[in-house]
């Protein structure tokens, strides 16, 4: 073996050690490159490190992306603002752009009737985050419930939002469907209580705070769960048609209009 292999190979071995699989991978060509143009030692350094970041940044927002739960394909980009003009576009976008907000703990929450694009658009506010860097987690409101309220029975309550705390943003899902029940509900009334102020919640909801009662069991308790959401919160109001009914009737059109037509040109070849 000659003496440039050994030297590549032992190269390999460092970089495989160190952990460096794109300066590893792109090493010979930027060498090569560099012998051909002359380029300063620094300027491969450079070069060479730059990938590696670069790399580690996308492997590293994927990996935030495959553990919050999201559908990639629900983003700020596909929501059709034009349904929803109670809700001002560049305040979302602000949100999904912005670092200042989960900085200081606040939260979003979203109202409206079912079908109106209340997770569309939460989760499309994620994605944002992710593609900023933040760490997100989405999860059906009852789901995260009966997750910590299996943590209370096993006396590991505290450890389990422990877990949760790694996320910037933690998004509850239709809130509106948790059981009115004192364990569930004071579980969830735990975690409102231990990110207020220091983590971001974004709630989804079919139902307005005048009926939060139906959720939480004692009215102190919903009073104290309400206040301590809107102190620092953007309230988004989706007040609209719902999406699913509007396509609906647009399909049941569409098809009234077809059979119209073909009624019409049957009509035409009989006679």
């Amino acid at each position: 073996m000659s003496g440039a292999a050994i030297t590549s190979a032992r190269l390999d071995l460092m970089l495989t050690e160190l952990r460096l699989p794109t300066v590893k991978r792109l090493a010979a060509g930027l060498c090569a490159q560099s012998d051909r143009e002359g380029w300063p030692g620094q300027r491969l350094l450079e070069a060479l490190l730059e990938h590696e970041m670069n790399e580690r940044e996308v492997r590293r927002i994927e990996r935030h992306r495959a553990e919050s739960g999201l559908s990639v394909d629900k983003r700020l980009s596909s929501f059709d603002f034009a349904a929803v003009p109670t809700v001002s576009k560049a305040q979302v976008m602000a949100l999904g752009e912005g670092q200042e907000w989960l900085d200081r703990g606040a939260n979003v929450l979203l109202f409206g009737p079912p079908g109106v694009g209340k997770s569309h658009l939460v989760s499309a506010i994620g994605n944002a985050l992710i593609d900023a860097g933040r760490r997100v987690l989405f999860t059906r409101c009852s789901e995260l419930v009966q997750r910590l309220q299996a943590a209370r029975r096993d006396l590991r309550l505290p450890q389990e939002l422990a877990k949760l705390d790694r996320f910037d943003l933690l998004i509850l899902d239709d809130l509106s469907y948790v059981r009115r029940d004192q364990a569930e509900t004071s579980v969830l009334f735990e975690l409102i209580s231990e990110r207020y102020e220091r983590k971001s919640l974004a709630i989804t909801a079919n139902t307005p705070f005048s009926q939060w009662g139906d959720v939480f069991v004692d009215p102190a308790m919903t009073l104290a769960a309400v206040d301590r959401l809107v102190h620092h919160a953007t309230i988004l109001e989706m007040n609209v048609e719902s999406y699913r009914r509007r396509a609906a009737q647009a399909d049941q059109k569409a098809s009234q209009s077809k059979h119209s037509s073909a009624t019409k040109s049957g009509s035409g070849k009989s006679s």
